[in-house]
């Protein structure tokens, strides 16, 4: 009995673990939270790029690693310049992905001339928001600690880490254009676990304290209703300044290029037209 299930176990290993796909990506990225109220929008889209390669586990399931490498970037002004909110607020900041996920395929391609899939998984990435000031200059967010992070005054406000974990799912849908490379389309969603892709959650610190305690720059990047005509006040400390109840999110729309490496031959594991088995 010992055996048998052993040779079970073996069998869909023997028969689809050889097959392998390297995977190319490109698109474009977006981003939705404090500073993009629209879930899924183009205004502050940017060029995406990735490279991975899949493993085929069952007929119907694989295995996929992937690296991504692409920026996001919101803004309290519109793209054609009409103000958002009163504190003038912006951000961009690159984002470098390392993702490891399973997806599930409706069928194997040998059966049907496309693919859909979906796919679900886990991912660490590095992001770093910075802003640029009046005259132009590149300021990271980060270390500023622009709602009082890490303040005496503040305890309950904590410094974020530039890693931080993501889950990441969507689908696609691949088309196979030769026995060894296909061309698809995918759109990929990244739930977060933090609020601070921004650099924008919760509630606005004292500006005094702010300016004393961090630096008179934290309290200008702050908020930047005063660089707007009728340079309207600062804040009252504690009034509103994000919404930590709704985390940020950011995703990517791609188109897909595979190229399959296949080294077990046999129509069994080919089906009958001779092509080698989806791997996502």
């Amino acid at each position: 009995m010992k055996k048998v299930l052993i040779l079970l176990l073996m069998f869909p290993l023997h028969t689809v673990a050889q097959s392998f796909t390297l995977d190319a990506y490109a698109g474009f990225s977006g981003y939705q939270g404090d500073l993009q109220a629209k879930r899924f929008s183009m205004e502050k889209s940017h060029p995406a790029i990735a490279l991975g390669g899949s493993w085929l586990i069952t007929p119907h399931i694989a295995l996929r690693a992937l690296g991504t490498l692409t920026k996001v970037e919101g803004s309290d002004r519109a793209s054609d310049g009409t103000l958002r909110n009163p504190r003038n607020l912006h951000f961009t900041s690159r984002i470098l992905e390392a993702q490891l996920s399973g997806a599930y395929f409706l069928f194997p391609a040998n059966e049907k001339k496309w693919s859909p899939y979906v796919f679900a998984g886990l991912a660490a990435f590095h992001f770093n928001p910075y802003t640029q000031s009046f005259n132009g200059e590149r300021i990271y967010l980060q270390p500023l600690g622009t709602e009082g992070q890490n303040l005496t005054s503040y305890p309950e406000v904590k410094e974020y880490k530039n890693v931080q974990l993501a889950v990441p799912f969507g689908f696609g849908v691949m088309f196979p254009l030769t026995d060894r490379v296909q061309l698809g389309a995918e759109f990929g969603l990244r739930k977060l676990f933090t609020d601070y892709l921004d650099d924008v959650s919760g509630v606005y610190a004292d500006s005094t304290i702010l300016a004393n305690n961090r630096s008179p720059l934290a309290a200008q990047m702050a908020y930047r209703g005063n660089e707007l005509n009728g340079n309207p006040p600062y804040p009252v400390a504690g009034s509103q300044r994000g919404n930590p109840a709704n985390k940020d999110w950011y995703y990517t729309t791609t188109i897909r290029l595979s190229y399959s490496f296949q080294w077990n031959n046999k129509k069994s594991v080919l089906g009958k037209t001779g092509c080698p088995a989806w791997s996502f």
